[in-house]
């Protein structure tokens, strides 16, 4: 059995298309950004090498990355989305998918992070305390760029499979590109051609974001 492909159908859906790409760029720039920012004060928090840190404070960071790591994104989007109403705390779909993308990124990038800074010399920690930086500035200056410089190749591979990750969001109907491909192909009965389309603007996206986060990290990284 021949099939005919045809790719008018899906593409006079241009719209739909088009706000999904941009709702998937939306939700994976969020998400870096605070899923970074989540992630660098849990790794913070877990450093062995920073000084003690109270142990109720490691307990509650460690045990939060171990859930998230150890659990599905849909199964933590869907406690977000449908169990936190339970509790009087109703989110909207696309409120509800930045979240889940921010706790989950948070938790892998904590052990990504938390892997440079342990590989950060002690010296280098004694010789900022020598020079009387405070243990704040000591982390910003001193332990956080090269420690995030020796993980940033894992740590890119890591934010792209959180934008590709977004497409679960599509299944709490956030309109990004996956629930875009699932809607155009209801209105045109061209779900091969709708998801062909889709495959290929995801892999357009990852390459970009690839070469876009390489291009962050060498010119802001590697340049300190």
């Amino acid at each position: 059995m021949l099939i005919q492909l045809d790719f008018s159908a899906v593409f006079s859906q241009w719209p739909l298309l088009l706000r999904g790409v941009a709702w998937t760029i939306g939700l994976t720039i969020v998400g870096t950004v605070l899923g970074l920012l989540l992630g660098t004060a849990c790794a913070w928090a877990r450093a062995r090498n920073l000084g003690p840190r109270p142990a109720a404070l490691r307990w509650a960071v460690a045990s939060y990355v171990e859930l998230v790591r150890n659990t599905p994104f849909i199964v933590q989007l869907f406690f977000i989305f449908f169990g936190l109403p339970a509790l009087g705390l109703k989110l909207t779909p696309e409120l509800a998918s930045v979240l889940a993308m921010v706790i989950n990124l948070g938790a892998y990038s904590a052990e990504i992070i938390r892997a440079g800074i342990e590989a950060t010399p002690r010296g280098q920690v004694e010789a900022a305390a020598s020079l009387a930086l405070t243990p704040g500035q000591t982390f910003r200056r001193v332990v956080l760029p090269p420690a995030l410089l020796k993980v940033w190749p894992a740590m890119v591979s890591q934010i792209i499979i959180v934008m590709l990750g977004s497409a679960v969001c599509g299944q709490i109907s956030t309109p990004e590109l996956s629930y875009a491909a699932n809607l155009i192909s209801s209105n045109t009965f061209r779900a091969f051609e709708a998801f062909i389309v889709a495959t290929i603007v995801y892999l357009a996206l990852s390459m970009l974001t690839r070469r876009l986060l390489v291009w962050v990290g060498a010119r802001f990284l590697v340049g300190r």
